[in-house]
This record gives C-alpha cells, structure tokens and sequence, in this order.
C-alpha cells in the first residue's frame, strides 16, 4: 500500500467534488488526453514541452512528475490524503477504481480514480507535525514516504484516528530523499506548530479565554463564564464600551479530540434565544461534522463557525491589539516570505 497526497485545487475549490462524487480528479487544467498513451515518463515531458507550453525543461519535469502518478504508479488499495483547504482537517481515502479518462466530463475533471473516502474531517491536530509537513507539499499529487508514514497513518487509523504512544519515527537520512516532500506550504506549516502550541497550553477553559481576547481586540465588551458548568455559553459579547450595542452574541467553545455535532449547534441557538442574543459563535477546536456544515447557509445570518484554522487567522489578524498577558502566553514574531511561485 502506498500514501498519495492529492490537492483539489489551490484554495479546495474542488474538495465538495472529490468527497461527492467519490473520486480523486487531477484538475490540471486543458489537460484533455489519455495519460496511458504514453508508456515512458520521458514522453509525458515531451508532451508537455513541445504541446502544453511549459517552457523551461525542469517546468515540464515537476509537471510529469505530479500527472504519471495517477495513470501509471497508483494502485487500488492505496490510499489518498486529502488536506481541506476550507477548514483545519485531513479527509483520507482508499482507491477503488482504475484510472478513468473521460473527455465528456470536461475541463478540468478529464482523469480520476473511484476512492472510498473512509475517514474524513480528521482534524489536522491529531498527526504529528513531520506528517503535517509532508501533507503540506506544494504538488497537487505526490507519494508520501518519509519516516515509516504508512506504518503510523495505520495505527492512527487503528486507534481512532489518535497517534498512538510512541508512534513517532523520524529517519533524519530521509530529510533530502524526496525533492518532492521538501516543497512544501511554510505558512501552513507555521500555523500547524501554533496549533500544537495553543492546544497544549490553553486546552479546555484556556481555549475560552483565548476567544474572549480575539473578541475583545475586535472592539467587543464581553463576559466570560467562570470555568466549570457553563449553561450553555462561555463568552457572551457585544460591542461598546458598556456592552450595550448590536451584535448581541453568545459564544460556546469546544476543546474536544473530536469535530462537533449538530445537537451542540441546536444546543446554542436555544442558548441564543434564552440570553436574547441575536447571534451566536459556536468554537471547535477539532472542528465540524458534516450535519453542522450543511447548516452554514441556513444559519448564515444567525450563527458563525469558528475552527483551528479560523481561531488561528483571527488571533494573528488581531495580534498586534491583544491584551499583554495573552501575547505574553502566546509570543509570536512576524516573518515575511517571498510567495510561492513555480
């Protein structure tokens, strides 16, 4: 069994597809020709000097590189990593099917494999963080190998998608096997080691108070419940000096090791009605299931969801107006980069 990470699209705008349709789609764009006529990697690089454009010989190598996969090296039974681009979570699925090219279905949706996506919306924050730098490779597909990868992805999935003690193993004679994995997204990368950061110093009623801060730098007035039974709500928020204006909003926050459900979505619109909120945040760490996504444009004017990923833009959006303490407990520095281009 072999690991592929697969990308749908540069901001996951394909990512509802892949998990509906049960399939993986190399959305490379106009690539409308069936990859099992070429039978040598060398003649895809051909192909895509001389009748895609690429221009510069090592362009066309990463290319080839990323499109033979899904004709020529994947196989059932392996399975897929899929990082969601829309919220802080990994889908993981097992191929099914052989490769497919079908030009009826248009551009860009030409090859694809059937995958059983058997694990999905597992948050980001139960994998190690070497994993999570080789789930941030900047390809839209490439093999995962590095420091035994199959091995520990298994026994995650055998434990209920935790990592199980002692399951780490990093070979340091790997770190420049794979020029593939050392093209990798930094800034995911970064968010992923304050991610592990925050939830080993503010898990629990720590998570709250970090809320109320981010909520508190956006201009807010807020009250926090003391920790312990909360009745339904952690923060309650309003603007002004006083708290007297518009939004009223009740906000519950969740720290658990598993995305939230839709009871403790219904559980805060109550929580909405009884405080005369006329809006609610509902925070979760491990994110969401699927019955509160489908509720997002049903409760888009009532309800706002917040996840890692989402906690973690607001506090670096709203670093530099966070009360001391906090910046003390969370010291972060700006670096700036050069964006990725090729």
């Amino acid at each position: 069994m072999a690991l592929w990470l697969f990308r749908a699209g540069r901001s996951g705008e394909y990512e509802s597809k892949f998990l509906n349709d049960q399939k993986v789609y190399l959305t490379w764009d106009q690539l409308d020709v069936n990859l099992t006529k070429f039978t040598d990697r060398s003649e895809l690089v051909s192909y895509f000097m001389n009748d895609y454009e690429a221009e510069k010989l090592g362009r066309a190598r990463n290319w080839a590189g990323q499109v033979w996969p899904i004709a020529h090296e994947m196989s059932k039974g392996d399975w897929i990593i899929l990082p969601s681009k829309l919220k802080s979570a990994i889908h993981i699925g097992r191929i099914t099917g052989d490769y497919e090219f079908d030009k009826g279905r248009g551009n860009p949706y030409y090859h694809s494999r059937e995958v059983e996506w058997f694990a999905t919306d597992i948050p980001r924050i139960n994998f190690d963080q070497d994993l999570l730098y080789s789930f941030g490779a900047f390809m839209t597909v490439c093999r995962i190998s590095r420091n035994d990868a199959e091995r520990r992805i298994k026994a995650m999935a055998a434990n209920h998608w935790l990592t199980p003690n002692g399951n780490a193993y990093i070979d340091p004679t790997q770190s420049d096997r794979d020029e593939e994995e050392n093209l990798f997204d930094l800034e995911e990368y970064a968010n992923d080691a304050i991610a592990k950061y925050i939830i080993q110093k503010f898990k629990g009623h720590g998570m709250t108070r970090i809320v109320e801060a981010i909520l508190k730098a956006k201009g807010f007035t807020t009250y926090m419940s003391p920790e312990g039974p909360d009745k339904g709500v952690d923060i309650l928020a309003a603007p002004g000096s006083l708290g007297f204006g518009e939004p009223k909003i009740c906000v519950q926050v969740k720290t658990s090791d598993t995305p939230v459900d839709r009871p403790t979505l219904d559980q805060l619109i109550g929580t909405m009605h009884n405080f005369k909120a006329s809006h609610g945040l509902l925070v979760s760490w491990s994110g969401f299931k699927s019955t509160v996504d489908k509720e997002i444009a049903s409760q888009f004017f009532n309800v706002r969801l917040w996840d890692q990923r989402a906690i973690i833009n607001e506090l670096l959006d709203n670093y530099d107006a966070l009360e001391a303490d906090i910046k003390a407990e969370i010291p972060l520095k700006r670096a700036w980069i050069l964006a990725g281009t090729e």
